[in-house]
This record gives structure tokens, sequence and C-alpha cells, in this order.
């Protein structure tokens, strides 16, 4: 894997600041009858930050750097927990990482990321025909899934360009 920094952007959050991304992650909460704490907030402002899938020592040292004083692995954690339960982060299990979802469409819905070997970069892509493939796939099988997630692994387009 080389680092090069690439600065394309994830589909969804083309155009919006982090100011406006939290926002929106604040009414999302308070439409869910939740609380974006100030630990949730500084755990997502970092994901947003990063544009890129951060591990839970990555965020330690992000909200240490933003708040000047060491953070709790516990706080971390918790905060991601919370942060996937309101659709806000997604966990990409192959790099065991998280990433900020600006759709805020819950944790039940497919979720297809794309992932870049060379830079890092993860984006979330809609696949409406996917989901309602694997969904007859499930039925078929009186299977009855707790979530979706496919993860695929390669290079982006700005990785490739760069060759």
């Amino acid at each position: 894997m080389h680092a090069h920094s690439c600065d394309h952007h994830h589909r969804h959050e083309a155009g919006l600041p982090v100011t406006e991304r939290l926002r929106q992650a604040e009414d999302i909460c308070v439409g869910r009858g939740a609380r974006l704490t100030q630990p949730r907030r500084l755990v997502l402002e970092a994901l947003i930050s990063a544009k890129r899938a951060l591990g839970a020592y990555d965020l330690i040292e992000a909200v240490t750097q933003a708040t000047g004083k060491r953070t709790a692995p516990v706080t971390i954690y918790r905060a991601l927990e919370f942060l996937q339960e309101m659709g806000l982060a997604h966990r990409i299990e192959t790099r065991n990482a998280f990433l900020a979802c600006p759709a805020g469409h819950g944790p039940h819905a497919l979720a297809v990321f794309l992932i870049c070997d060379c830079c890092g970069r993860v984006e979330e892509a809609d696949a409406p025909g996917l989901d309602a493939e694997l969904a007859r796939l499930a039925a078929a099988h009186r299977f009855m899934p707790q979530g979706r997630v496919i993860e695929m692994a390669g290079r982006c387009g700005a990785c490739c360009e760069d060759q």
C-alpha cells in the first residue's frame, strides 16, 4: 500500500462542509429521540474530517488532539456504538475501522463499500437492485438477515489514474 494523498470525495458528501454534516447528524439524533453529546460529536467530526475509515486508536488520537486531554478507549467505543445505531457511522469489517455515513439511513439498509487499497478511501455506494436481490435470496432460504454489508477492495478511480 503506498501512501499518497488523494482528495477525491465520497459521493454523498460532495459540497457539504463538516459543520453542515454535524448539524444534519444533530437533526437525525433529535428526530430519533437521542442526543449527539460532545464525545459523540467529536468522534463523528473526526470521522467526517478524515474522509476515510479510521481505527479506534486513530480516533483516540484525533479526539485527544481536539480536546487537549487523553480520551479513554471506552469513550470512543461507546460513541462509535451510538453513531452506528443512529446510522451515522459504519464499521468496515475488513479494516476494523469506522467511516462517517452521511446518509443517516439506519443500520439495516444495505451498505456497499468500495475500499481503495492504495489510498485508503472508502466510498459507500447505492445498490438498490442488489438490495432487492439479496432480500429475495434471503426470503427463498427463510433467512432473516441482521444487516447487509458488502465490502469490495480494489483501486479507486483517482488511484487508477495515478498509475
